[in-house]
């Protein structure tokens, strides 16, 4: 986005949190819509149009930089490189890496050196799709290096002024502190006198401002933290993750092995991540705050489906995938690169 007009960047992104925090049922209506879409409708050849004018610096930068490969986790640059290969404007093999448990069309497209997913569902719909196999490589979703630490949860507490013998909930609600309010953490609070919780308001300044004057009355047991990069020794704290179904905030959850109950899914890509998700039996899914309390209560009272859960989750982890993913790469290219 640092790339393109600063029009289509508004459009882009601003466009897009607003549909999706206000209007979510009419962004779960233009996902499906799209991603039923043929792929040389008159829209889907507008768009890809408009993409290429606005792309024009990335193709510089590219040019510039002279890339041996490129990897794409987002299917806007993966779309406009595809489109690039096909007019023969572009020789360096491009990879793309849906960080979703879901695949939508905009992700799939022909040319591409590879692809690599999540699982093996995955990789049978992009073979449905028309992707050969031997371009398909399940690896998982890549996190980031932390999350495949040993991170002692007993250290990690005290960082915090935390007791680690208490059980200990993480909420998280995106970048935006989206499904959040102070009335809502009085009454996580409420569930049990000795329960802690660490709140993640992302750039929500307003909310952590609340939050925190709230902490004043809550002798330790709340944590409020503002935009923050140590997530993996946060989710070291606790027993439980409230979440929304994000591919990689939940692919993070399944690395530290933490049991999530799922809320505010965006429909679209995040109601197909929650699906995968409560079918594996790793999480659980609030759609009010009343269930987010109950199913809560119920949770952190039942040790041992939460002890199941968090089995559930570390055998779906795959905390390696990034590595995985670069090796991959790295083999398919010349020797003599090296």
């Amino acid at each position: 986005m640092q790339l393109v007009p600063a029009w289509f960047k508004t459009i882009y992104t601003d466009w897009y949190l607003k549909l999706a925090s206000g209007l979510p049922e009419a962004w779960g209506w233009l996902y499906r819509k799209t991603d039923r879409e043929p792929t040389n409708s008159l829209s889907g050849r507008f768009r890809r149009l408009i993409q290429r004018l606005c792309g024009q610096r990335l193709f510089s930068d590219i040019e510039n930089y002279a890339p041996h490969a490129i990897i794409c986790t987002h299917f806007l640059p993966a779309e406009l490189l595809a489109d690039a290969l096909r007019r023969r404007r572009l020789a360096i093999p491009v990879w793309v890496v849906v960080t979703d448990f879901d695949v939508h069309q905009m992700w799939v497209h022909q040319g591409i050196a590879g692809y690599f997913v999540a699982n093996s569902e995955l990789a049978y719909r992009l073979q449905a799709a028309g992707i050969p196999e031997s371009a398909i490589v399940v690896t998982g979703i890549p996190v980031m290096p932390g999350f495949t630490r040993n991170l002692q949860r007993d250290q990690c507490s005290r960082r915090w002024a935390l007791d680690p013998r208490r059980v200990t909930v993480l909420m998280m609600g995106g970048g935006s502190g989206i499904g959040m309010s102070p009335s809502l953490i009085r009454s996580i609070l409420a569930i049990d006198e000795s329960l802690q919780i660490i709140v993640m308001t992302g750039k929500n300044q307003s909310l952590f401002q609340e939050l925190n004057s709230l902490a004043c009355f809550c002798q330790g047991r709340l944590v409020p933290l503002a935009f923050t990069d140590e997530v993996p020794d946060l989710m070291a704290c606790a027993d439980l993750v409230i979440t929304k179904p994000g591919g990689l905030s939940t692919s993070e959850c399944l690395a530290m092995g933490l049991p999530m109950l799922l809320i505010n899914p965006i429909p679209g890509q995040e109601e197909r991540n929650a699906a995968l998700l409560l079918q594996e039996g790793v999480a659980q899914r609030a759609d009010d705050e009343a269930t987010l309390i109950y199913r809560l209560r119920r949770l952190l009272s039942d040790t041992e489906v939460l002890s199941a859960m968090r089995s559930k989750a570390r055998l779906l982890a795959q905390p390696q995938a990034a590595q995985r993913i670069l090796q991959h790469v790295r083999d398919q290219l010349p020797a003599a690169m090296f």
